[in-house]
């Protein structure tokens, strides 16, 4: 674990030097990456990295440095540049930033896991990678591209703070990726990748089961290439699935609850939002839509306890029954608009800020059956992956292409459609929710944001969802 007599000397070196607050955030990390592409082993990939990160306040402006080098001269210097940023930043600052303060917590939380997979022999890993792609079928449909990987992170991290904050956080994480493009000289070619990812050892590769997945992923491109036919344009109805249901609350829910967003501070690097500083409360969807972003789901891929400031990580209710319920805070943003922190700031690394960012961000399960949600709707489409979608800056235009698509008869799924586009905006997309299924689901992706990026884990997730009334086009 990293030196937490290192950490207190930095606080200790800051009495004094006028600071109102200082920060200190040590870790030690490791990452190995298993590539393969096209049968063959493309890259084996280790890295360690190891640093300290230091942010303080200083006449209501902050300042933050990092540095790889853990000797006392070193640490001393990045503090020094830090306090010199935010001396030189204070001059200008109109609205003095504040930082709002939790009880002190001094603990560690760690992600649990059966068997380390740095520890499991690279032969192993490669030869799980080979099995899956032997389970891609052969026929019609070829596919000339496939790309598999495995990946694996081990981050341990100290934070200590002037609030009288220590915690020490231990997490591993274990990530899977499939892609393959599907092609017939007939019919043309289309593509998918599926992501996997958990805050477990090498047990989660196991219950994968790659090759499974694989074929399915497969023998679902080749459906949509040879079978799947134009959907007529017109308002029907739409079931969601899960991948995609995720993906909208991520994006159209998750991102527009960020307080930077709303506050305006981060219109340059990753967009706006379409909710103001007063917008809790407002109506954004039908009472079937409840939003939940939670890093405390054990396993998960955006699994944690206390964020990096810190705080205390909770469930946290974005939107209840269609109303906007709760943003996503860290220290800054909940003193500005005077409300408490709530466990959402993340940094992707020592060299990087902490700053307001989702976890696993879910569509809150109903009472519904697949069987129930189908039953009534008499013309309309299943739209269960999506291969493509888009947003705007603000996260209410939004676009989605289905992928495993079907059209749906009097209750019953057909045949295959291919491309559905859902054309919407987030009022709309909310509004016509009617009915939600009872499975919940969950997909890993890697969200980013931030200038320069920070791609952080994440799951997004949800039941299927059904939608009355919305107009369906094809690509």
């Amino acid at each position: 674990m990293p030196d937490e007599d290192l950490a207190k000397k930095i606080l200790t070196w800051a009495e004094g030097q006028g600071v109102s607050f200082v920060e200190a955030r040590i870790e030690d990390a490791k990452e190995e990456t298993v590539l393969l592409k096209n049968g063959e082993v493309d890259a084996v990939g280790h890295s360690s990295a190891h640093g300290a990160g230091i942010r303080v306040l200083y006449g209501g402006a902050l300042g933050f440095s990092s540095t790889n080098d853990l000797r006392e001269e070193s640490l001393r210097d990045t503090l020094r540049a830090a306090i010199a940023m935010a001396k030189a930043a204070s001059s200008r600052v109109r609205n003095p930033i504040k930082l709002a303060k939790t009880a002190a917590a001094r603990t560690s939380w760690a992600s649990r896991f059966t068997q380390d997979p740095f520890e499991v022999s690279l032969e192993e890993k490669i030869s799980t990678l080979l099995e899956a792609d032997r389970s891609v079928p052969s026929g019609d449909v070829s596919f000339p591209a496939r790309m598999f990987s495995l990946g694996f992170s081990r981050k341990r991290k100290l934070l200590m703070n002037s609030f009288g904050d220590q915690v020490e956080g231990d997490s591993l994480r274990t990530e899977g990726f499939v892609f393959l493009t599907a092609f017939n000289p007939q019919r043309g070619s289309v593509q998918k990748f599926d992501q996997l990812g958990e805050s477990r050892g090498w047990e989660a590769i196991k219950n994968w089961d790659l090759p499974s997945r694989t074929n399915n992923l497969a023998n679902a491109l080749s459906l949509n290439l040879m079978k799947g036919v134009e959907v007529e344009p017109g308002v029907m109805d739409v079931i969601l699935g899960s991948e995609v249901s995720g993906i909208v609350v991520h994006e159209s829910a998750g991102h527009p609850a960020e307080a930077d967003r709303i506050m305006g501070r981060e219109a340059a690097q990753a967009g706006e939002s379409y909710l103001r500083p007063d917008s809790l409360g407002y109506r954004v969807g039908s009472e079937e839509v409840n939003v939940i972003d939670d890093p405390t789901i054990p396993g998960s891929y955006g699994y944690y306890l206390y964020d990096d400031e810190g705080v205390r990580a909770r469930p946290r209710l974005l939107i209840k029954e269609g109303r906007i319920n709760e943003f996503l805070h860290n220290r800054e943003t909940s003193a500005a608009l005077g409300t408490e922190p709530n466990g959402a700031a993340r940094a992707s690394a020592f060299d990087r800020e902490p700053m307001v960012r989702m976890a696993n961000t879910y569509f809150a399960p109903g009472d519904r059956s697949f069987d129930e949600l189908l039953a009534d709707i008499r013309e309309g489409v299943y739209i269960k992956s999506f291969m493509e979608w888009n947003i705007d800056d603000v996260r209410w235009n939004e676009r989605y292409v289905g992928l495993e698509a079907f059209r749906i008869v009097n209750g019953e799924l057909r045949e295959p459609v291919r491309s559905p586009v859902l054309e919407i905006t987030t009022g709309k997309l909310f509004s016509s929710v009617d009915a939600v299924g009872k499975e919940l689901n969950f997909t890993a992706a890697t969200c980013g944001k931030g200038e320069p990026e920070q791609g952080v884990p994440v799951w997004t997730g949800g039941p299927e969802v059904r939608l009355r009334g919305v107009r369906v086009s094809k690509r």
